[in-house]
């Protein structure tokens, strides 16, 4: 009789204890341990052998011929731009986001599109076969070239791969793929790392394009270890939440076109819809006569969005006020706040402010820090911004505003949505090629941006 023992795995490195902790020592994740049993034989049944064999033979440089790397296209416009034009053969895309965000809505699509060219291989693995027409015949997919599968075993996906030898590949999802030689239970840390580690061999060695659909965890990382996003060729993650009607999808990791791109789609009846202009999606509830709205434009790789800045100031009736940012780093706006205070000699330390960037978009890039000081300084004094002028550029500590990147772009995008006037960073001037009909107001301190936009 086997003897059953326990131990516990990290599920965002793969650190392996033999008790529970409630910090990993490896990557310094909390409470991110499971408990896992496996019999006292399981050793010597790892899985010695590879399913498939990806490996070569040691070439030198100039003796390595370089295949075709051409791009398919899908015909869904943001999905092309985001990931730099098309798909690469061979390449490995792993798909992440909340359940009932629309992977698998948008899987179809681009099945339906890749069909065209080669065959589609679609593995559902939570999904009945019946369930996956259902929704096809909603979205109009009936290509003949789409093959479908309800498979967890990935020893018997393989089989199906090797007999029917598709061009393209769709796993939904990874963590309902097991290993039949692994004893643990599907979605854990050694499932997932040995399973997405054989689509990997496959991918590379019969040129076969995989798309792998992953989950997220409560707090919104890739359910699985992070090795996962190491073995990939791209990674891509619907960042907001599914009660959203607008989804957008960003790049994070592309070994084969840019990074931080993002897709913007709206969730309709017929499914995934593409928004074109999401600048005039994000600006059409737009308050032209309130107090604490500005427009700024954000970077998303190399295209210029244009989005609302809100800002609200109200006296806290706690002993500490609040501070509460949506769609912006916290950490950013509390700087602006003692920028102010210090430099421009604002009294903000007894009010509550909110910032929020409307439509659900997170920007990383600092950009917005002239933006957001000027919403706050709106929303506290109570005047009204132009409703034809946009902000944009970094502040630092001292009150200085610096520059930023891509500024003709900038301006050029706001212009087509008929905005006039524009406050910049006067550095930026310098090597500004813009020629349009934008006034432009260039500003070396906070304080003369305030002076410019209340005048």
């Amino acid at each position: 009789m086997k003897k059953q023992k326990t131990k516990f795995l990290c599920q965002q490195c793969g650190y392996e204890s033999a008790k529970w902790l409630g910090r990993c020592p490896s990557c310094s994740s909390w409470n991110s341990f499971t408990e896992e049993k496996y019999s006292s034989c399981d050793k010597k049944n790892l899985p010695q052998r590879q399913f498939t064999g990806f490996s070569s033979d040691v070439l030198k440089l100039n003796d390595i011929s370089i295949i075709d790397f051409s791009k398919y296209k899908t015909n869904v416009k943001e999905f092309d731009n985001m990931i730099g034009g098309g798909i690469v053969a061979g390449s490995l895309i792993l798909l992440g986001g909340a359940p009932g965000i629309g992977k698998s809505t948008l899987m179809l699509h681009i099945a339906n599109a890749l069909s065209q060219y080669d065959t589609v291989l679609y593995i559902s693995g939570e999904e009945s076969l019946s369930q996956v027409k259902s929704r096809a015949e909603r979205l109009k997919v009936n290509k003949d070239n789409i093959l479908l599968a309800s498979e967890t075993n990935l020893q018997n996906i393989i089989e199906a791969i090797n007999k029917i030898e598709p061009k393209f590949l769709i796993i939904d999802s990874i963590q309902t793929t097991y290993h039949p030689e692994l004893t643990s239970a599907p979605g854990t840390v050694a499932q997932v790392r040995e399973t997405a580690a054989e689509f990997l061999r496959i991918a590379k060695s019969k040129n076969i394009t995989v798309f792998l659909l992953g989950h997220v965890t409560k707090e919104g990382d890739l359910a699985g270890p992070r090795v996962l996003e190491h073995i990939v060729d791209t990674v891509l993650y619907f960042e907001n939440e599914r009660q959203h009607i607008y989804r957008i999808l960003r790049a994070y990791k592309n070994r084969f076109g840019p990074t931080s791109e993002i897709g913007i789609f709206e969730m309709t009846s017929s499914g995934l819809r593409e928004v074109e202009t999401p600048s005039l999606i994000f600006l059409s509830e737009r308050a032209l006569n309130s107090a604490g709205n500005i427009v700024t434009v954000a970077m998303e790789g190399t295209r210029p969005i244009l989005l609302e800045v809100q800002a609200l100031t109200s006296r806290t009736v706690f002993g500490m006020p609040r501070r509460m940012v949506s769609g912006y780093d916290s950490n950013r706006i509390i700087i602006l706040i003692a920028v102010l205070e210090k430099r421009l000699g604002i009294p903000l330390g007894n009010q509550d402010i909110f910032v929020n960037i409307v439509g659900g978009v997170k920007v990383k890039e600092t950009s917005i820090d002239l933006a957001a000081a000027c919403a706050i300084m709106s929303a506290n004094y109570g005047f009204v911004c132009p409703k034809d002028l946009i902000a944009f550029g970094e502040v630092g500590l001292s009150g200085e505003i610096r520059s930023v990147s891509l500024i003709g772009e900038r301006i050029a995008e706001a212009e087509k949505l008929g905005f006039k006037k524009a406050i910049v960073p006067s550095g930026s001037l310098k090597s500004l090629s813009y020629k349009g009909n934008v006034k432009i107001y260039g500003a070396d301190t906070l304080s003369k941006a305030i002076k410019i936009l209340r005048n």
